[in-house]
């Protein structure tokens, strides 16, 4: 098991207890990420253990969205973790999907680390990668996780194929898996020729296809990744998963309730995820009940529930603030242990209550 230590440096000699500010660009991020897949993965289990266990605080994510710009959003994600190594803070990511069209990534975040003795924040963490890779890592662990007791998926599928879906196969290789068949389905075929030219030259094992139809990349893939940007269900004929395999339903809102009644269903948290019109959501508004819903990824790793082997599982991650701390905490660790940490001076600087 990961431990993250988080250990804020002083400011100043005389005010011992007022933490330095330090800002890590995208670039020392993605630096200390690169090729720790499975570090990761742990750090993002071990997360998942803690907030099982309670240990730790995660509010429900604020909305900000514009009634000029419908498609766009701005999401807070407030949280606190505990353990051995305690830190609070805050995620601040935006969703805009017209950014696509224009060439630039969908989201843009920074995440902000406070010190929990005293509140000051001692971190601002560019945190599209931080938050990439903990889904990514996420759905790693879900694929291993809900894997066991049934033949290993040789066949792997996206719908949707942007970032989310890049990092998610690069933490899928990171982990030791390997797939004798990729499938791509994406409504962009510019965004799906791009993703599979991706695949291609990372060196992928195995045949990379384009799917015309969500259906047929369905029925041809073990284990299907949702990392798109829909709003409402798009899918909704359950008879498309009747092989049985293991849908990691990242983007949340794909699936229609009738698929996920005929489905096995694991959630990282119940409820955040039954909430803000996501799949299980409206599976709950539908039913009157949440009896559709196995538990959660923890208690799948800690074997409080078995997963059957015998129907479709569906992963749906709401994507828990906390995830976020660990990743950053993990990632200042590792830069300030570097000696890269870059720490701006005197950035607090009324530190004496009456002058």
């Amino acid at each position: 098991m990961t431990t993250v230590h988080t250990v804020p440096r002083a400011a100043r000699a005389d005010t011992p207890l007022v933490p330095s500010f330090a800002v890590i660009p995208g670039g020392q991020v993605k630096e200390v990420l690169q090729g720790r897949e499975k570090t990761v993965v742990e750090v993002v289990e071990a997360t998942y253990r803690l907030h099982g266990a309670g240990r730790t605080v995660n509010p429900p994510s604020s909305f900000l969205r514009f009634p000029d710009r419908p498609t766009a959003r701005i999401i807070a994600l407030p949280a606190s973790l505990g353990g051995d190594g305690r830190v609070d803070g805050l995620k601040w990511i935006s969703s805009f999907p017209a950014n696509v069209a224009s060439g630039i990534p969908r989201a843009s975040a920074v995440l902000i680390l406070n010190d929990p003795a005293t509140g000051y924040p001692f971190a601002c963490v560019e945190s599209s990668i931080i938050s990439a890779a903990r889904t990514a890592a996420s759905a790693a662990s879900a694929a291993d996780r809900l894997s066991r007791g049934r033949p290993r998926p040789a066949r792997l599928g996206f719908v949707g194929a942007g970032l989310i879906a890049r990092y998610i196969h690069t933490y899928l290789e990171g982990t030791g898996w390997s797939f004798d068949a990729i499938g791509v389905h994406d409504l962009s075929p510019d965004s799906a020729a791009g993703f599979r030219t991706y695949l291609e030259q990372s060196g992928a094992v195995g045949r990379v296809t384009v799917h015309r139809s969500a259906e047929e990349l369905i029925r041809l893939s073990d284990l299907i990744v949702f990392a798109t940007v829909a709003d409402r269900p798009h899918i909704e004929e359950p008879s498309w998963f009747g092989h049985n395999p293991v849908v990691l339903h990242v983007s949340l809102r794909d699936l229609a309730p009738q698929v996920l009644l005929g489905a096995t269903n694991v959630v990282d948290d119940i409820e955040h995820c039954l909430r803000a019109a996501t799949s299980p959501h409206l599976t709950e508004r539908l039913t009157g009940n949440r009896d559709f819903l196995l538990g959660t990824l923890d208690d799948v790793m800690a074997g409080r529930v078995t997963v059957p082997a015998d129907r479709p599982v569906v992963f749906s991650p709401f994507g828990l603030g906390v995830l976020d701390l660990a990743v950053g905490s993990y990632v200042y660790d590792e830069v300030a242990r570097s000696g890269e940490l870059r720490v701006i001076d005197n950035f607090f600087h009324e530190l004496s209550r009456h002058g």
